[in-house]
């Protein structure tokens, strides 16, 4: 699909407030209502839209600790992956989940209380499942979280 000026404006407005309506995103875009409905609609048909969703403050919601876990494993079959994913995507605590190339097999981004909330994961995140290596790291301050992509190379 091609994407236009006016598709990336769009885009862009709406990765920072979901929430407008769409007259409020055409009057941004020099649009009128209905073509620019037509564009979103268009992008969500494509796939380039997935979905619209609320974000929350963590802090807020008592989620103080951030921890970013690295997984080795001695298993890469596509059978033990899938299990291996299942397993992890069962823990609500864990918001992003990447597989990886260099020294490690899987990187989690795992959110819970505090660090008593941590131990309480890690202990039945390690069970049931055979895991090489599994270190944490700890962040210690947030200094850019944008859930925005960039569009710059549009």
């Amino acid at each position: 699909m091609n994407i236009d000026r006016i598709d990336k404006e769009i885009l862009r407005i709406i990765q920072q407030d979901a929430a407008l309506t769409t007259a409020e995103v055409a009057e941004q875009v020099g649009l009128t209502t209905t073509p620019c409905w037509r564009r979103i609609q268009r992008m969500q048909d494509s796939g380039i839209i997935i979905k619209k969703v609320t974000l929350l403050r963590p802090e807020k919601l008592n989620l103080m600790l951030t921890v970013f876990v690295n997984v080795k494993v001695a298993k890469h079959d596509s059978s033990w992956l899938k299990k291996f994913a299942e397993h992890t995507q069962a823990f609500e605590e864990v918001v992003e989940f990447y597989r990886l190339s260099g020294e490690f097999d899987y990187m989690l981004k795992v959110l819970v209380c505090d660090m008593q909330g941590y131990d309480h994961f890690y202990k039945r995140f390690i069970s049931g499942i055979e895991l090489s290596e599994v270190t944490s790291s700890f962040a210690m301050e947030k200094i850019k979280n944008q859930t925005a992509i960039p569009l710059n190379h549009l």
